[in-house]
């Protein structure tokens, strides 16, 4: 990290732990954690026991366990609504869809716009036996769906992918806010994290052009499939199915307890496919917007 990373105050990441176990879910997302140390975002607190996360258009804040029903979640969204850009106002994500949360929102005029699922499944769950694997895993059964012709899975090559991948990313999810503006930058210091592996990021490839990836993101005895994306050239010819179950592969071949993932509300097309793998609902995040001033 070079000298002008933002310092973050050694409470945040026991505070963001301590939230984590009690919600069962983390209360900021990965790509707030990465705008924050890239400076995208600004930390803002109420002492040690409220945060938030936010830029001039997006927020995301959380209140220690210890100290929820003071007021503090109440103080904490109205100063972010207080510094909010005037005419495009402000999005907020209440991850988990707490009561809590949604009478917050309700008590300041804000409405939900957006619902992201949280799907799981157990790892002993049939749709989670062995499929396509990279080219030097062993080899899938033939009851597996077959790669197109001239397909090949490999693994990402730190060094070598990444400006393949983020062109590939940026057109996956042109119309998505988060994903499809992801940058070398915040590529960069995703591959830092202590839980990148690149032989858990799964790139898929059609002769020689790069049409789809799995990035796996394995922690204790989970995995969540981070992002799956598929070039929209190619859509309809199966490849998010053989890319799933792909990635169900290479956790099984890790020893991993339970897959999950996250995957917009309104993706109609991948929220099927991933309910008939066996994904079923865990929790649902729900991001308001408010109102322009």
């Amino acid at each position: 990290m070079s000298d002008s990373t933002p310092s973050v105050p050694d409470w945040f990441a026991p505070l963001v732990q301590r939230a984590r176990a009690t919600d069962g879910q983390p209360p900021f997302s990965d790509q707030s954690l990465v705008d924050l140390r890239t400076g995208e975002r600004e930390l803002i607190s109420i002492g040690t026991s409220a945060v938030a996360l936010a830029s001039a258009t997006e927020a995301e804040f959380v209140v220690d366990p210890d100290a929820r029903g003071a007021g503090l979640g109440t103080q904490l969204l109205d100063r972010l609504l207080a510094h909010a850009h005037p005419s495009t106002g402000l999005l907020v994500w209440a991850h988990g869809d707490h009561p809590a949360a949604r009478a917050l929102a309700s008590s300041h005029g804000l409405t939900p716009v957006r619902e992201l699922l949280h799907l799981r499944m157990e790892m002993t769950h049939p749709a989670a036996a062995p499929a396509p694997a990279p080219a030097d895993a062993p080899a899938a059964p033939a009851s597996s769906p077959p790669l197109p012709h001239d397909a090949r899975l490999s693994t990402f090559r730190v060094g070598t992918d990444e400006a393949a991948w983020l062109d590939l990313n940026a057109r996956a999810f042109a119309h998505h806010a988060e994903q499809g503006s992801v940058t070398r930058t915040d590529l960069d210091e995703l591959i830092a994290e202590p839980w990148f592996r690149a032989d858990d990021f799964l790139l898929l490839h059609i002769g020689d052009e790069l049409v789809g990836y799995c990035w796996l993101k394995v922690e204790g005895d989970s995995g969540e499939f981070y992002v799956v994306g598929v070039d929209p050239d190619s859509q309809g010819m199966g490849l998010g199915r053989i890319l799933t179950t792909a990635g169900l592969t290479r956790l099984r071949q890790r020893d991993i307890r339970f897959a999950h993932l996250y995957v917009e509300g309104d993706n109609t097309a991948a929220v099927r496919l991933y309910r008939s793998l066996g994904f079923t609902d865990d929790s649902i995040d729900i991001q308001y917007r408010a109102p322009a001033r």
